[in-house]
């Protein structure tokens, strides 16, 4: 019998791939599956990330212009790109040859979105200050370095004490000698991260994709807003002429126009689709559980609402107002009043806790739904014959798992280099695989980027069992690997995960070669890594980086904030807490549960997804957005059907790019208008 995954309906009001399914081949039309992957398709994917990048820094690291500029979910600078690309690439077909075709405009924001998030401050930034920061901030707290100074590699960052102080204050020279090692141990790192993350990816695709149908809703933008014309005979990307896009391509970029006018025109009416609090939180009696009442009406957040499943953005909001229910009863019961985003111990609800072990539950679930996949992949790995469906697959599955293997093994040489033993190294990085395909999964469900998981992977090391059974090497390296694994919104190389992801989505739907796509990801993953590194660790000796923008401080307290942990974790080193075991149980089982029904259940609308999203840092946030998104689609469903829905689809898709576009756009003229100001 053929296994259901929890993700579909057994019977569902909406087709399953109802977006972007792979294209049919016109009769007589040979296809060339290597279309997309060309020579020049490829330089000009590495020539834009050499020249995104210095705008990249500037914006994000040095002004502040824009949160997480290439690493948010959905893509901005990348989205901006893929517009403007395809405007003029009607333009560049006048000239015989130079207008791009549809699948290798695809294959330049493939490339775009797996490298291009490496220049953020939650990949590269956080990990070249990561472990450093200890040793600066130290300065402050003898303590730490009678403590735990002497467990830190000499190759995790240079030990020379003006190079630690040259970086966060800036205005020095780098001393690249100094450098040279740790950027050699952290980039090998970087890659055998990338590659064991792509090997997984290889290997579980078909499932995701072909079997599950999961429905990869970031994939779809660049799918639905690229089409194809013949020109003079050559087949070119242009954008859709559906009246449809272009409406909500301008209501968005209106909207956007708008909220960000007053900036420089006070005079000017805004639309408050930000952020708004519209009733204050009370902070005293069991009220104090509702938090803030918010006013959030995001485009870009409605529109993948109305793309993905209804049961799905139903069951964000309401079980984001069952987690603000259970808030209120906890402090009429005698709890100290807080918010609901704010409710980080582990008393009841625990809602974070709740949130680790349905993230937990739904990886398992996840691995027993996939297990007969697995297995296939297992025994060709193992027996070297390639079965009729390993036949399509880029790669054989042998040496995909080979691939894997031997980059897992180097990251738990790794740890073990750095002090660990081989069980807590295997322990970890694991952990940081399994969190990635979790993030990556959520990411083809959702199409969002979650702000804060509910668990993270050096609290799941250290919780619930206590970090006394660790040395202090160990916690030294567990925290030094926090930058590959913070919770979403782009804060880490999970980002990186799931563009992987969608872009495999891609190259599946537009029929592009898959093999020669993951070579071009590959190099420019590579590239990113070799051009960004060096340019972030300058930033940071020219500007200091105390001195750069990072979002609200937000960084430098995480830097500041590992030393304090390594300190308490070493000195006062905590044993096992049974409260966080039963809440991580509890929310393991609410998700088995949720999961079980909608097997069981063919009108159960309550998403197990949705519980997860309901029970992360952000939620306050999301949940009106969602349930405007859900609420459009339910009329348009009810009153239209299927036909209408589909109508509406590119739309949305408008909505999303309009949105991008103009934040890119906008972040451009607000940084001129800074620089001739000043």
């Amino acid at each position: 019998m053929r296994r259901r995954s929890v993700l579909q309906h057994p019977v569902s009001a909406e087709p399953p791939d109802a977006i972007g399914m792979t294209e049919a081949v016109p009769a007589g039309e040979a296809e060339n599956r290597a279309e997309g992957v060309t020579a020049r398709a490829v330089l000009i994917a590495l020539i834009l990330l050499v020249a995104i990048f210095p705008i990249a820094l500037y914006v994000e690291l040095v002004r502040n212009l824009a949160y997480n500029f290439m690493a948010l979910v959905p893509p901005i600078a990348q989205l901006a790109v893929l517009f403007i690309v395809v405007a003029v690439n009607p333009l560049l077909a006048r000239r015989r040859w130079w207008g791009l075709s549809r699948r290798e405009i695809l294959s330049i924001y493939a490339v775009l979105i797996v490298a291009g998030p490496l220049m953020s401050h939650g990949n590269l930034l956080w990990w070249s200050s990561c472990s450093m920061g200890v040793r600066y901030f130290g300065r402050a707290a003898p303590q730490w370095e009678k403590t735990f100074f002497q467990y830190i590699p000499g190759w995790f960052h240079p030990t020379d004490v003006t190079a630690v102080e040259d970086y966060f204050q800036g205005h020095a020279a780098v001393p690249w000698a100094l450098w040279a090692i740790p950027l050699l141990a952290w980039g090998s790192f970087f890659i055998a991260l990338f590659i064991a993350n792509l090997s997984l990816l290889l290997v579980l695709k078909r499932q995701w994709i072909r079997n599950e149908r999961l429905t990869f809703p970031i994939a779809m933008v660049p799918l639905e807003a690229v089409r194809e014309q013949d020109a003079g005979g050559l087949r070119i990307g242009h954008l859709p002429a559906s009246w449809t896009f272009w409406i909500g391509f301008l209501i968005a970029a209106w909207l956007g126009i708008q909220t960000r006018l007053p900036r420089f025109f006070p005079w000017f009416p805004a639309i408050p689709i930000g952020e708004t609090v519209l009733i204050p939180w009370q902070k005293v009696g069991p009220l104090a559980g509702l938090g803030d009442i918010w006013l959030v009406l995001y485009p870009e957040i409605i529109a993948l609402a109305y793309l993905i499943p209804k049961e799905l953005s139903f069951s964000v909001w309401f079980f984001w107002i069952v987690r603000v229910g259970l808030c209120v009863i906890a402090i009429a019961a005698g709890a100290m009043p807080r918010k609901p985003e704010e409710w980080y111990g582990t008393s009841f609800p625990a809602p974070y806790y709740q949130g680790g072990g349905a993230l937990l539950a739904l990886g398992g679930w996840g691995l027993w739904m996939a297990w007969p996949h697995l297995a296939r992949v297992g025994r060709s790995a193992l027996t070297g014959r390639r079965s009729s469906e390993e036949s399509e697959e880029p790669f054989w599955y042998r040496a995909v798992s080979l691939a894997f293997l031997l980059s897992y093994g180097y990251m738990v040489y790794f740890c073990w280099a750095g002090g660990c033993r081989i069980v807590v190294g295997v322990a970890l990085i694991g952990l940081i695989i399994a969190w990635h395909m979790v993030w990556a999964r959520l990411r083809a469900e959702t199409g969002m980027s979650f702000i804060g998981f509910p668990f993270q992977v050096d609290e799941m090391m250290r919780q619930p069992f206590g970090s006394a059974v660790y040395r202090p090497a160990e916690l030294i390296t567990i925290s030094a690997l926090r930058w590959a694994s913070f919770p979403g919104w782009g804060e880490s190389c999970e980002v990186i995960t799931g563009g992987a992801l969608d872009s495999l989505k891609i190259a599946d739907s537009a029929r592009i070669s898959q093999r020669r796509l993951t070579s071009a990801l590959a190099a420019g993953f590579i590239l990113a890594l070799a051009v960004g590194a060096p340019m972030v660790i300058w930033a940071n000796y020219h500007w200091g980086f105390l001195q750069l923008h990072t979002p609200t401080g937000w960084l430098e307290g995480m830097v500041r904030g590992t030393g304090v942990e390594l300190f308490d974790n070493m000195t006062n080193p905590t044993q096992p807490d049974i409260t966080r075991i039963i809440a991580l149980g509890a929310g393991a089982a609410v998700t088995l549960f949720l999961g079980l029904m909608r097997l069981r259940f063919w009108w159960w609308p309550f998403h197990p997804v949705g519980y997860i999203a309901a029970n992360v840092w952000g939620s306050q946030w999301w949940y009106m957005p969602l349930f405007v998104g859900w609420a459009c689609k339910s009329l348009v469903i009810r009153y239209g059907g299927l036909r209408l829905y589909q109508r509406t689809i590119p739309a949305a898709i408008g909505v999303i790019i309009g949105s991008q576009l103009v934040s890119v756009v906008w972040t451009v003229i607000e940084g001129l208008v800074r620089a001739l100001m000043r």
